[in-house]
């Protein structure tokens, strides 16, 4: 006789309203669930799939009443076609290594994001984020996470980005950049280095998170072409004709 051992049921939960990160006067609600235990992989390339992001051992969606603003997006990396400006950038960008580290907190990378907050987002609540925060976010996940460091020729770590690995793609998770080095728009950098890395290793997909049209610090995420967005429980190609403002192209946030 075969015992088949019981499997844990799922629980999904909706948080309280909060402010909007993204629009003014917004309120947003999440569902989220934990990612744990064996099936814990398993589960988080479901979610992915379904539009879902991560944070620590949290996969999260908005579920916002009356607002679908927070549209998923994932590049599709094997037909990628860079335009002109990011050729520019990329070239711009050539004497930059970037290496794949174990996620672990530096106090390197901390001194990083600690600029690049105080930089961009003074006014967040990530900004007042200490050391040990900052590990939770980097080591508390219960998936294949990496930390990719981006060094400039004099060993300077100059970006990087927590980064998931899904078994059809890589997940950007969040990224951070030296403020004050415009001319090399990091955050696009980041990206195509991403697209680049998805080609070596055969996976089909660039996970960007979410692409919020109407927010300037995200619409950046739909320059990258071709791109798919979820809509409707399906993933679809992005029209041409979407609408992303020019300036957006060297802000980038996972």
């Amino acid at each position: 006789m075969h015992q088949r051992s019981a499997r844990r049921p799922q629980f999904f939960y909706t948080t309280a309203p909060l402010p909007c990160p993204y629009l003014a006067g917004r309120t947003e609600r999440k569902i989220v669930t934990e990612l744990s235990g064996t099936d814990a992989e398993a589960l988080h390339d479901r979610l992915s799939r379904a539009g879902f992001r991560r944070s620590h051992n949290i996969a999260y969606s908005p579920v916002c009443p009356g607002c679908q603003a927070c549209i998923p997006i994932r590049i599709v990396a094997e037909a990628f076609e860079p335009d002109r400006t990011q050729r520019k950038i990329w070239r711009a960008n050539a004497d930059l290594s970037g290496t794949e580290m174990p996620a672990r907190a530096t106090a390197e990378q901390f001194a990083l994001f600690h600029r690049y907050q105080k930089a961009r987002h003074a006014d967040g609540d990530m900004a007042a984020m200490g050391f040990y925060d900052y590990r939770a976010m980097i080591e508390d996940t219960p998936i294949g996470s990496t930390v990719i460091e981006f060094r400039d020729p004099a060993d300077r770590l100059v970006a990087a980005c927590l980064t998931d690995r899904l078994s059809d793609g890589l997940s950007a998770v969040y990224s951070y950049y030296e403020p004050g080095v415009e001319r090399r728009s990091l955050g696009t950098q980041v990206v195509l280095w991403l697209v680049a890395r998805a080609r070596e290793l055969g996976l089909p997909y660039v996970y960007l998170g979410y692409w919020v049209p109407e927010s300037r610090k995200m619409a950046y995420k739909a320059r990258f072409r071709p791109s798919e967005i979820l809509t409707g429980g399906v993933w679809r190609m992005l029209g041409e004709d979407a609408d992303v403002p020019a300036s957006s192209v060297t802000r980038v946030e996972a």
